[in-house]
């Protein structure tokens, strides 16, 4: 029990903690929407007295994501890139919780070469770190995360350089829920005609997402697109747009394959959008990314106390 110890991704919507031993294996696991946007400072800290109830007598706690942030129980700060695991290592920020010890693992922040423009992440990093460790991302290249908030990275040497994100999955939940858009929105997204005519339109620059976004509107209005075709259309808009901004920032070289990490689904459509654009890519299961990192700062933690 004296080598084991605990990890928690507390995001904005959810909590998942991981019980682990000194070698970095999984024990047990407790997910649940405890998220940081659901709750006050009270709250955060009854949450940590069930975790030291559920696992008793563990002494190591770490904590990434918005447990960190400005909304979060302790801001963590951004540690600036070019950045390694020994300089995140260095920089765990330690407060207490409802009495116990927490080292929360601070954000990335990085200001770009190509257009000057600051960047910030922050929960990535662990998964960034766990993945490089474990020599499933190369040491050199761009590594492409979608989600929500996607994000491309530049790695050189094994180090985070620098990084662009991009609000694309936000954009498309948003305009899809509600507003003049979700009226024309028949069906789910989906690979085919519809999703290859959005990537090819988004990523041409000719004009900018507001017009190509209200553009969809009128195609099927004008029955130009299927109702059920337009999310598919939307999607590909904005995937499409996104990959536009990241080959400004970091021009993609002939032959190389631009690493995608996240959920299968939506990362298939990333593939399917780059293949479009004439780019190769390969997937990497993120599955257990988090706790990889987890266990790389835990061992290096340790070895510097």
């Amino acid at each position: 029990m004296g080598s084991d110890f605990i990890a928690v991704n507390w995001g904005s919507s959810n909590f998942r903690a991981y019980r682990m031993d000194g070698g970095g294996q999984v024990l047990d696991t407790w997910v649940e929407a405890a998220g940081i946007a659901a709750l006050d400072r009270t709250g955060m800290a009854l949450q940590v007295e069930r975790l030291d109830r559920r696992w008793p007598g563990v002494e190591r706690l770490y904590a990434c994501g918005m447990i960190g942030s400005n909304i979060g129980w302790s801001d963590a700060g951004y540690a600036d890139c070019p950045i390694g695991l020994d300089g995140l290592a260095a920089r765990l920020h330690a407060t207490t919780v409802a009495g116990r010890p927490m080292l929360i693992v601070p954000g990335l922040a990085c200001q770009r070469a190509a257009d000057g423009a600051p960047d910030i992440m922050r929960g990535e990093e662990t998964e960034l770190f766990g993945l490089l460790g474990a020599g499933r991302l190369p040491r050199d290249g761009l590594v492409a995360l979608p989600g929500t908030h996607g994000k491309w990275v530049r790695i050189v040497e094994g180090r985070v350089a620098e990084f662009m994100t991009a609000m694309s999955g936000e954009v498309f939940d948003r305009l899809t829920a509600q507003g003049l858009l979700a009226s024309i929105v028949g069906g789910p997204a989906t690979v085919g005609a519809a999703f290859e005519a959005g990537v090819r339109a988004g990523a041409g620059g000719r004009l900018g997402l507001g017009t190509l976004l209200f553009g969809a509107r009128a195609r099927v209005i004008r029955h130009q697109l299927a109702r059920e075709d337009a999310a598919s259309y939307l999607r590909g808009l904005l995937i499409g747009a996104e990959i536009a901004d990241a080959r400004t920032l970091y021009p993609f070289a002939d032959g190389q394959a631009i690493t995608l990490v996240g959920a299968g689904a939506v990362c298939a459509m990333y593939a399917e959008a780059l293949s479009l654009l004439g780019h190769a890519s390969a997937t990497v299961d993120a599955a257990d990314a988090t706790t990889r990192g987890f266990a790389a700062l835990h061992a290096m933690a340790r070895a510097n106390t």
